[in-house]
């Protein structure tokens, strides 16, 4: 029985697509959904004390803004950890009849 397809990350409804395991190749069903936030920060390169943390406000003009996906998918069986593209495509590539 199906009770839900969609979970909500960062304050929003996600609509969640088949996974499959590009490792096990087995697990179509049992993942942690890890969610990132990043933070950024100066740091100084002996002691490594943070010197200034930016927000999207203040940031540096050296410093890149972090542009990575919001979060990763973990396979709960071997424990891969991977973007949600990889697990997706995989499913698609290897559908159950």
């Amino acid at each position: 029985m199906k009770i839900r397809s969609e979970v909500i990350l960062n304050m929003e409804v996600y609509q969640m697509k088949p996974y499959c395991c590009p490792n096990c190749k087995t697990n179509r069903s049992r993942f942690n959904l890890i969610e990132q936030n990043a933070s950024s920060v100066k740091i100084d390169p002996k002691s490594g004390e943070v010197l200034n943390v930016f927000n999207e406000e203040n940031i540096d003009a050296f410093h890149m803004q972090y542009k990575g996906p919001s979060y990763k998918v973990q396979c709960a069986s071997c424990g891969l950890i991977e973007d949600e593209h990889t697990f997706i495509k995989f499913a698609e590539h290897n559908k159950k009849q």
